[in-house]
């Protein structure tokens, strides 16, 4: 479970997760504006699920804050905050993205296109510099936060899915059920995390989010959203977003959920998907 420590940007983050209980100066484009969802109401799953998993895991219902625009351009591979501003980087092949996003409109204030043939993948910022991951050429590229002008190229092993930091060192994932933790100056693997739920691996681990001492990480192609303890490698629960994008505003089978980003300046906790029109606050609360 989160630590409980004292101060009370951390004690606002555990209360928010437990419930309580191209061209870098390209102009500007704004994606088209959805229409609210009704704030306080969890997502629905089609069929109720029970408050933990057979195995004994906690479940925790979506309950939607509010509901914001998201272009359904952006193939979502890596979203994050960096002092209250939202970047986001897109996949597909020459359609590959860095952008600086809007919060409120979903505008494009930066961007930088991925040169082909790279496949963009996750992504997280780390002293002022920006890494992004590739899905199968192994390479990292490295921008300086402020202008996406390139600054490095690291390599690695296998393929690159999700990625984030604890401020000192990057996790990242590869679509097994393994993390790696990474060395941030050379991508060296300072040692991995096998992540099991109840003793069962957990494989197709995409992107990650960094929030007070855990990984919440998407798995591929389902709604839900793993907490995992980073020194066990333990998943101590599951946020449950069926539902949260109704069926008929998806397009096909990779529109999936696929994007968290945390907001340590306001502690808001932010959800999005592959080609998804929306972006969502939401609270986890405990079934």
């Amino acid at each position: 479970m989160i630590p409980l420590r004292r101060s009370a940007s951390a004690l606002a983050v555990a209360a928010l997760l437990a419930g309580c209980g191209g061209e870098a100066s390209r102009t500007p484009d704004t994606a088209a504006t959805q229409p609210p969802t009704t704030p306080g109401t969890p997502a629905t799953p089609a069929t109720p699920m029970p408050p933990t998993t057979p195995g004994g895991t906690p479940i925790y219902n979506a309950v939607v804050v509010e509901r914001l625009p998201h272009d359904v351009e952006a193939f979502t591979q890596g979203l994050f905050f960096v002092d209250g501003q939202l970047y986001e980087t897109t996949g597909m092949d020459g359609q590959s993205e860095l952008r600086k996003l809007d919060l409120r409109t979903g505008a494009v204030q930066l961007r930088r296109g991925v040169p082909a043939p790279y496949f963009g993948e996750g992504s997280v910022a780390l002293g002022g510099r920006l890494y992004q991951l590739t899905w199968k050429h192994g390479r990292a590229f490295v921008y300086d936060l402020a202008t996406f002008q390139p600054r490095d190229t690291l390599t690695y092993t296998g393929e690159g899915w999700g990625l984030t930091t604890d401020g000192t060192q990057l996790y990242m994932s590869d679509g097994t059920a393994q993390l790696r933790v990474l060395d941030p100056k050379t991508f060296a693997v300072q040692r991995t995390i096998a992540v099991t739920d109840a003793g069962a691996p957990v494989s197709q681990l995409n992107e990650l989010e960094w929030v007070d001492g855990e990984i919440l990480a998407n798995v591929w192609q389902r709604d839900q959203i793993a907490r995992i303890d980073p020194k066990t490698g333990k998943v101590t629960g599951w946020i449950d977003l069926t539902g949260i994008l109704p069926a008929s505003q998806r397009t096909g089978k990779e529109d999936v959920l696929n994007g968290i980003a945390y907001d340590t300046t306001t502690k808001k906790l932010y959800v999005t998907g592959k080609w998804w029109p929306a972006m969502f606050e939401i609270r986890p609360e405990r079934r």
